[in-house]
């Protein structure tokens, strides 16, 4: 079994910046690809972005491109998305999620494999 926890959440006027980080563990964690998604109140839930399990490989929603960056260290535990020039539009619950297959992340939020509990992101006007 694999745990994501999401962490970096909260409250910025628009035109600022947060980061959000997700922790993954498990015995059983192994050379996954990892990626964000967001769901707003009342919305589907969106792909935002997703990294390979090397780190050589990023791809990005267009609404989010030029503004956000996935990013993933050493410790591939770790997946890091850096939020800026933040809008209100960018409201909403932000999901870490992990898959043995990036272009399943790409594709959706139907068919991942783990999914955090998610972290509010709330952008005011």
């Amino acid at each position: 079994q694999v745990q994501l926890v999401e962490s970096g959440g909260g409250l910025v006027q628009a035109g600022g910046s947060l980061r959000l980080s997700c922790a993954a563990s498990g015995r059983t964690f192994g050379s996954y690809a990892m990626g964000w998604f967001r769901q707003a109140p009342g919305k589907e839930r969106e792909f935002v972005a997703a990294i390979s399990w090397f780190g050589d490989s990023t791809y990005g929603a267009d609404s989010v491109k030029g503004r956000f960056t996935i990013s993933r260290p050493n410790s591939k535990n770790m997946v890091y998305l850096q939020m800026n020039s933040l809008k209100p539009e960018d409201t909403g619950v932000y999901y870490c999620a992990a898959d043995t297959v990036e272009g399943d992340l790409v594709a959706g939020p139907s068919g991942v494999d783990y999914w955090g509990k998610g972290t509010l992101v709330t952008v005011s006007s």
